[in-house]
């Protein structure tokens, strides 16, 4: 038997920052997520889940039980710019170099990032701080506002955001245990194992030999 303890050293975990985004675009012709693509300028990627919904169930004059709708899952994302190749997930398609027309049809897209984890004892911009791993997939981004500023004397980069929606992917079972379909997958460094999460990574961002490829949830299970 033991007494629960609040706040012990090295334990008081936070978590902070976004970095090393990467993008991969959804290749309907070949049927498969392309290569990925670095996106630099990222402020901010909120994730967000909706649904799940309960609806009570009566019966004999009480409560019989309850079931709740289904999950669904959102993101957005703001940052200063965003990669050539996510024009197209934007609704906006090159007709001729440097002319891009609007309103087109959205390419499905995933993103790939990192989050570091810091704590009293562990500065988060350590280099060897401990971190999660995101990926999401089936997403696809509305369209959103676009404010140009005149330059003034209190001048400010303009940012960009976008909201995105999610259709989930499907999830083989793992030893006999059935999953649902899932939108997003969160590894922690501080409890994955070390050699095969940095395998996972080098897959995902790339490497000296390797051009970087996105991993669908069975394969991020095989490689963990």
């Amino acid at each position: 038997m033991a007494q629960l303890t609040w706040d012990e050293i090295g334990k008081k975990y936070f978590q902070t920052g976004v970095h090393q985004v990467a993008l991969f675009v959804f290749d309907a012709a070949a049927a498969k997520y392309g290569k990925g693509i670095a996106w630099s300028g990222i402020t901010n990627i909120t994730e967000k889940a909706s649904g799940g919904d309960e609806t009570k169930l009566w019966a004999d004059n009480i409560q019989y039980g309850s079931m709740r709708s289904a999950e669904e899952y959102g993101l957005s994302i703001e940052g200063y710019m965003y990669p050539d190749e996510f024009a197209e997930c934007d609704g906006s398609k090159q007709v001729k170099p440097g002319v891009f027309i609007g309103q087109q049809a959205r390419k499905t897209f995933a993103l790939a990032w990192l989050t570091n984890i810091g704590s009293d004892t562990v500065d988060p911009n350590d280099p060897d701080a401990p971190f999660y791993l995101h990926i999401a997939y089936g997403l696809s981004a509305s369209p959103s506002e676009r404010a140009s500023n005149t330059i003034n004397d209190n001048p400010t980069a303009e940012t960009m955001s976008w909201d995105a929606s999610s259709v989930p992917v499907n999830v083989s079972p793992v030893g006999g245990v059935k999953y649902k379909p899932c939108s997003s997958f969160t590894l922690d460094s501080r409890t994955a194992d070390a050699t095969k999460l940095a395998a996972l990574m080098e897959k995902l961002f790339g490497s000296a030999t390797a051009d970087a490829e996105l991993a669908m949830p069975d394969d991020v299970i095989a490689a963990m």
